[in-house]
């Protein structure tokens, strides 16, 4: 087996025990496998900085230069006044840094300088959060997608995007933010969901958001394990 499919493995055996979703699992496996440049947590939800999640040495193996040493070249280059795409763009051009690797020294040079904070995307910040249900994925989908079951936990306007049943599920949301969610089914009468909350405008609100979206996700599945099969 290869190294890939021995990590998508582990992942699944992750999921299995948790019920987390493939990508929320995948994030917490990372850390002894590949970086996640954009994922980190917003703080107060798990907060980890990309030097935290990715340690120097892997960094140093993969690129040549640990984070002090790709830190000092980029300051040297001017890089505090260069953009994200930028900067990534400088490291893949000129030093030769393969892209994964790229965006992972470019976060943490931004989060090391004060330019991102842990849980910052370029679009703002994002949070994630995952529930089993006891129920098949269809009524697991149709609790977001039908919108009289959807008012039922979700007490805020979720105004649909797109939906793809069984799968996913996109949705625009109250502050200009937007929800991604997945589903996967767990076998005849189990599933579970991940929620992807975007665009949320500041860690302290994003926060928050995941504060909520633990108390919606434990409504919906009363609500879902409620209805008649």
């Amino acid at each position: 087996m290869t190294r890939q499919k021995s990590f998508k493995q582990t992942v699944r055996d992750r999921m299995e025990k948790t019920g987390e979703s493939y990508t929320a699992a995948r994030a917490q496996l990372l850390p002894e496998s590949e970086p996640a440049p954009d994922s980190a947590a917003a703080p107060g939800t798990g907060a980890a900085t990309i030097r935290d999640r990715v340690r120097g040495h892997k960094v140093a193996e993969a690129t040549g230069r640990d984070y002090e040493g790709w830190f000092a070249l980029l300051d040297a280059w001017g890089a505090t006044s260069r953009t994200h795409t930028e900067i990534a763009a400088w490291l893949v051009d000129e030093q030769g840094v393969p892209g994964w690797w790229a965006q992972t020294v470019t976060v943490a040079y931004e989060q090391e300088r004060g330019l991102r904070v842990p849980g910052q995307k370029k679009d703002g910040f994002a949070v994630s959060a995952s529930k089993t249900v006891d129920v098949p994925v269809e009524r697991l989908f149709a609790a977001f997608a039908d919108p009289d079951l959807r008012a039922r936990w979700l007490p805020v306007e979720a105004a649909e995007r797109t939906a793809k049943p069984g799968k996913r599920f996109t949705a625009d949301l109250p502050e200009d933010t937007r929800v991604a969610v997945t589903f996967q089914a767990k076998g005849e009468a189990k599933s579970s969901v991940g929620v992807e909350h975007t665009r949320v405008a500041s860690a302290e609100r994003a926060a928050e958001w995941k504060a909520d979206w633990r108390t919606w996700l434990s409504d919906l599945k009363k609500v879902a394990e409620d209805q008649p099969a």
